[in-house]
């Protein structure tokens, strides 16, 4: 054991490929169907969480409405992709489809706000997140209102089409991981990411050394949006219905909790609070309840998740800022009196270069 544990820190270029290998064959281990369906679940608010994380975590934008673009990528399917119109465009299109819809509106919500900063930007953001939902729901001739879109269009490949499984869609939202993680880790060492992280620090240094920081702000936000895009698209297709009371402020709240927690900036921490915010929301709680229950005690902590997300925001900020698994950056950043680290600098010499 010491020998295989050893050989992982040594070689940390083969451990995402030894991830995602276990990845792949837990749901067949553990083949219950309850399991698998939370995995596929889990799996959605990880490509949402990689998006929020390009925002926030990269270029330090707060972004309080990301449910929005997730519910327009979810209704760009719905729309394009059942009975609702008479239009059938298959599935594998609709993932461009819906990334690009969401990429686009993250640009027109970007272009008049993105000059605002700190505490503006973010009630801008929360606006436009409790506006999107409530227009899915008076376009009622369009998006079916309250009571949503249903029946949507399954995917298929060639003749097998994913039915009303879990596992398919399983692994449907692995692939899409594995796609987001590489896209996103190769975007944090470009030249563009190093321009996000340098605006993160301080704007005005990075304007003065010639980053341009309207567009790529923009850029953060449009490419943010189209993962959320494609979590909306394939979320829908799982569920085999969109509606508006399923991209209410309490999922933006949700990702921006386990965004924190994992850490802001590093991929894996997202990875694994993305994990824990689930298993806590379907499996902690519900237990916790069943817990308390059997004593007399009359308390049902499921509907306090969001009052809990939040003191596990307070929590995390206050007691372990970089979250529970942060890059040596973000670390250095926190802490930059006690190894006489000045990230600022260092960013804005490496985004000009």
């Amino acid at each position: 054991m010491a020998a295989v544990l050893s050989l992982w820190r040594k070689q940390p270029k083969i451990q995402p490929a030894v991830l995602f290998l276990v990845a792949i064959v837990v749901p067949l281990i553990f083949s219950n169907g309850g399991f698998v369906n939370f995995l596929a679940d889990a799996g959605a608010f990880v490509l949402l969480a990689l998006g929020l994380n390009i925002v926030i975590g990269f270029a330090g934008l707060l972004d309080l409405g990301y449910a929005a673009f997730f519910a327009i990528g979810s209704y760009t399917f719905a729309m394009l992709a059942s009975p609702q119109f008479g239009i059938h465009i298959p599935f594998w299109i609709m993932l461009f489809v819906a990334s690009g819809v969401a990429a686009l509106f993250g640009i027109l919500l970007g272009a008049p706000t993105l000059r605002l900063r700190g505490d503006y930007l973010a009630i801008v953001t929360l606006g436009f997140g409790e506006i999107v939902p409530q227009t899915f729901l008076n376009l009622s001739q369009w998006t079916g209102g309250p009571n949503g879109i249903g029946s949507l269009d399954q995917p298929a490949i060639f003749s097998y089409k994913f039915g009303f499984a879990a596992l398919p869609y399983y692994y449907l939202i692995l692939g899409l991981i594995a796609v987001a993680v590489l896209a996103a880790n190769n975007l944090r060492t470009s030249r563009l990411g190093r321009a996000w992280m340098a605006i993160r620090e301080d704007e005005l240094a990075a304007a003065h050394v010639g980053i341009n920081t309207t567009t790529t702000k923009l850029a953060a936000f449009a490419i943010g949006a189209s993962f959320s895009g494609l979590a909306g698209c394939a979320y829908a297709s799982k569920l085999q219905l969109v509606s508006p009371d399923q991209f209410g402020f309490n999922v933006s709240v949700a990702v921006l909790a386990l965004l924190v927690l994992g850490g802001m900036g590093n991929i894996p921490g997202v990875i694994v609070g993305s994990l824990v915010i689930s298993s806590l929301d379907r499996f902690i709680l519900p237990q916790l309840t069943n817990f308390f229950h059997n004593f007399g005690i009359a308390i049902d902590l499921t509907n306090s998740r969001f009052l809990i997300y939040g003191v596990i925001l307070v929590l995390t900020m206050l007691l372990r800022p970089e979250g529970l698994i942060p890059s040596r950056q973000r670390r250095s950043e926190l802490h930059a009196d006690e190894h006489d680290v000045i990230p600022e600098q260092i960013l804005l010499t490496e985004a000009v270069e």
